[in-house]
């Protein structure tokens, strides 16, 4: 039998757990899956992720890698503006593979339009002003303030740099197919564009033009990608959960957060999945947290994050889980020298590696917050490439899904998101909230 590509290992999580809650999941789970399969649930008009892999056309592919090469030669800094999905995608998978320390020049892929810091706009306009540099904006309506605010600064730099048509050739809108003030500027100014698909909501959008140029242009084979996603939507068709891990990461999850652990932590032991541990708490906090449910979703990098919330995690309110990923081959590795003096009391690790010592430290760390009543479970991937990095967003994305509907909310909308725009525009004053603005002024 073939080895699976990703291992659950859910152990830890047994003793916390009877197995007949698992059973009675496992018929909660073969609806949810049957609701989300058959797209008759909540949100149903956003579920275009299920099948992206099968049905991006090749063409489109291509296409996006033209674009990368031009962007590559024709700048030093591509400028990734978006904010939520249009940005955390991209960003985790550029994060995930690139060098922590470049040897050679490459094409420097930045973000802007993920926060409104006038210092950090500020200073990124002062970078750019001595870069050749193309800018990629991500948004469907073009109003979004974050993003319109940021694109409004650096489209003007790009004016003051460069002729009105070199202008058209440095700006590359990802946008909706028809309507929006984005789609309007971009017909108007002729700017090359690419399509935010219509049934895919932005923090499923990693797999889409939204985060495939930006991807393919700092270097990474998306073609790769969209194998290891590709492979994972077939390996995960299985209804029963001891066959699908997907479906039993959901079905504990589900029962763990009924029975009081009312918070996931998604842990790693390689600083590369920083910025995958974002992107996943984005998926989950928006798709799940609504109508008073929901785990609350955070993050930890081991051993980092040991030396400040390892002593919460093993002594502290019981309110937590966590879940782990653990990457099996390590990009590189290094092995611990002699030292005649041992000062450090080390040279009992003579000959051993670093990444040995690390592996040794997760499994310890598992054993003491299991010994500590913290349940955990270990999602282990032979290496980061590619085509782990698609295999394990469709792993979460698919989780999402069905624990969305195991919990019986609309996995697919944000309505509560909507709520501090609403304030913040009454407080600009923007025409058409000056009642709120009233209000709100008065409350402040």
């Amino acid at each position: 039998m073939k080895e699976k590509y990703l291992n659950l290992n859910y152990n830890n999580v047994l003793p916390f757990v009877e197995l007949s809650d698992l059973k009675l999941m496992q018929k909660e789970i073969n609806q949810a899956r049957k609701t989300l399969d058959e797209k008759t649930g909540l949100g149903n008009d956003y579920i275009g992720w299920t099948n992206l892999v099968d049905e991006i056309s090749p063409e489109l592919i291509d296409d996006i890698q033209i674009t990368a090469k031009k962007i590559k030669k024709q700048s030093d800094v591509l400028v990734v503006i978006g904010i939520g999905g249009s940005y955390l995608g991209a960003k985790a998978a550029i994060e995930y593979m690139k060098p922590y320390f470049p040897k050679r020049k490459s094409l420097e892929v930045v973000f802007a339009g993920q926060n409104l810091s006038s210092t950090y706009l500020s200073e990124l306009l002062d970078y750019l002003k001595k870069k050749d540099f193309t800018v990629n904006v991500i948004s469907k309506s073009g109003t979004t303030t974050e993003p319109a605010v940021a694109f409004r600064a650096i489209k003007q730099l790009l004016e003051e740099k460069y002729s009105y048509d070199e202008v058209k050739e440095r700006i590359i809108a990802t946008t909706d197919a028809s309507k929006g003030a984005l789609r309007t500027l971009a017909d108007q100014e002729g700017y090359k564009t690419y399509i935010v698909p219509d049934d895919i909501g932005g923090r499923f959008s990693v797999l889409t033009p939204v985060g495939l140029l930006p991807i393919a242009a700092a270097g990474i084979d998306i073609k790769k990608m969209l194998r290891g996603a590709k492979a994972a939507k077939r390996n995960y068709k299985v209804k029963d959960i001891y066959k699908n891990d997907v479906h039993m990461y959901v079905a504990l999850r589900n029962l763990l957060y009924r029975k009081g652990f009312a918070l996931e932590l998604l842990v790693n032991n390689e600083p590369k999945l920083n910025y995958f541990s974002e992107w996943w708490k984005q998926l989950f906090g928006e798709s799940e947290g609504k109508d008073l449910k929901g785990l609350f979703v955070s993050s930890a990098s081991f051993t980092t994050d040991l030396h400040s919330l390892g002593q919460f995690i093993q002594e502290g309110k019981k309110v937590l889980f966590e879940t782990m990923i653990d990457i099996q081959e390590p990009e590189k590795d290094l092995y611990i020298g002699h030292d005649k003096n041992n000062l450090d009391q080390l040279n009992y690790l003579e000959n051993k590696s670093v990444d040995y010592v690390n592996r040794q430290a997760l499994k310890g760390t598992m054993l003491a917050h299991l010994d500590g009543q913290t349940p955990n479970m270990l999602i282990t991937i032979p290496k980061i490439d590619a085509y782990s990095f698609g295999y394990l967003v469709y792993f979460f994305e698919l989780a999402c899904g069905i624990s969305g509907y195991v919990l019986n909310v609309n996995p697919f909308n944000q309505p509560g998101v909507e709520s501090y725009k609403k304030n913040m525009f009454a407080l600009l004053d923007k025409p058409g909230y000056e009642s709120l603005s009233k209000e709100l002024k008065e409350r402040i």
